[in-house]
């Protein structure tokens, strides 16, 4: 849609977004802070999250650095709240920060907002699309004496089972924002239960949803951008230091074929190393954030995920049917899911993880040429690069069992190119540039062979 007319109208009607402050509370066993921000002093929203942390934990992280943290939350928060009318200032009262806080930001929000720009047909401008003021407490860095181990976010997909599944007995603690089935159910497959994760509740404000119904702008935001900074007091309250995402190297890979945009792009090694500077700088030289898979690809992921049967029945990565913790067997994560696993799985297995066999659904055959890349963009969902679905395709094709191809795999037989290498080969392959330890490095190696 071409929204770059609104873009304008919205700016000029609406200039300025205000973060005015945040309010933290606690019970014996919550920390809930409630956020607020407002656009010209217009539309008003408190936002909020709850910790569900037990008071005499949260009692002993340095008050200042738990400040820190929480502020940092709602300048990542705020980024939902912005985007509804793209206010060309955004006017920071409650921290103040430095220029080069303020283009770090700039540079997340623009990257992180390269789908939602995108999608909606604004030509925003990557230098003056935004322009931050601030005022008020100038936040410093906190230590942090106490901690070891891992904390490890749980969305519920095949790629946190394997990190869980690697790490579980390395100290680890799950992470989860707005717990659904199919975390809980992973975490429990794995041994884990609420009593020893780490567990946040994260609350719109209504009117954000209202406004988006109303005609306001709307899309895609950074939301593992939010997770980076949620994760920063949860390892604090958890006792944990090393902070182990689960996002893969095909996580670099831009949605848009030639462009910035990239549906991943706070999934990426390039916002990993980002964040990690940012953090050391300006809140904590105590605390490590890094991605556990970041070295694989995603036949590597697939081979070890497929080896963890007792997660087969619970995973789920199916975004359109999160709420009822089914797979819809529709949309693009599903077929990409299906692709991947039925390198390792048998037929059977996979249609039973789905409920029928995707590869017989002619409706999936262009979700299929674009996550093969034969369309200018693939899907806007985490799914792999278009090298690993093609050659993973091409494997599938040339082992197939039975004499008929089903439609999916038999239209895409004539598009996609032929493939050398031998799986053996891609399974050998780990990507050089991540930020994990010699010992972290060796647990994946030893998974994958």
């Amino acid at each position: 849609m071409n929204n770059n007319q609104h873009y304008t109208d919205l700016r000029n009607q609406y200039p300025v977004f205000t973060f005015s402050g945040f309010d933290i509370q606690k019970t014996p066993e919550d920390l809930t802070v409630i956020y607020q921000f407002n656009i010209a002093e217009h539309f008003f929203f408190s936002p909020s999250l709850t910790f569900h942390t037990p008071k005499d934990i949260t009692d002993s992280i340095p008050a200042d650095l738990l400040k820190n943290m929480i502020f940092h939350i709602g300048l990542v928060e705020m980024i939902s709240y912005w985007k509804i009318t793209c206010a060309p200032i955004i006017n920071i009262r409650c921290g103040e920060i430095s220029v080069n806080q303020k283009e770090w930001w700039k540079k997340l929000m623009f990257n992180g907002l390269g789908e939602f720009f995108y999608i909606n047909g604004i030509a925003a401008d990557a230098d003056d699309f935004v322009i931050f003021q601030s005022s008020g407490e100038r936040y410093q860095k906190g230590k942090i004496s106490d901690g070891s181990g891992y904390l490890i976010p749980v969305g519920g997909g095949k790629d946190s089972v394997v990190t869980l599944e690697l790490l579980k007995h390395k100290n680890a603690t799950p992470f989860i924002i707005n717990p659904r089935e199919a975390q809980t159910g992973t975490i429990a497959a794995a041994g884990f239960d609420k009593h020893n994760s780490a567990l946040v509740t994260r609350r719109l404000d209504p009117l954000m949803l209202k406004l988006n119904d109303e005609g306001f702008l709307n899309g895609h935001t950074p939301f593992s951008a939010l997770l980076a900074f949620t994760s920063l007091p949860a390892a604090l309250f958890a006792g944990r230091k090393n902070i182990a995402l689960s996002n893969e190297s095909s996580a670099n890979e831009s949605t848009v074929h030639g462009s910035h945009v990239n549906h991943q792009y706070s999934k990426s090694l390039e916002f990993e190393n980002d964040f990690r500077g940012y953090v050391k700088s300006y809140i904590t030289e105590d605390l490590r954030y890094f991605s556990m898979l970041r070295p694989l690809s995603e036949v590597q992921i697939a081979k070890i995920f497929s080896q963890l049967k007792h997660h087969h029945a619970e995973f789920r990565s199916c975004n359109v049917g999160s709420k009822t913790n089914s797979w819809c067997g529709k949309c693009p994560k599903c077929m990409f899911t299906a692709i991947m696993l039925s390198l390792f799985l048998p037929e059977e297995d996979v249609t039973k993880i789905f409920n029928k066999n995707l590869f017989k659904d002619s409706g999936l055959v262009k979700t299929t040429e674009e996550l093969a890349g034969l369309w200018p963009a693939k899907p806007f969902e985490c799914v792999g690069t278009a090298e690993e679905v093609t050659f993973a395709l091409r494997y599938i094709i040339n082992n197939y069992k039975e004499t008929d191809l089903p439609v999916v795999l038999d239209l895409i037989d004539k598009k996609i190119i032929s493939v050398t290498s031998a799986l053996s080969d891609v399974l050998d392959t780990f990507d050089k540039n991540h930020n994990l330890s010699l010992e972290e490095f060796d647990i994946l190696k030893k998974a994958v062979r």
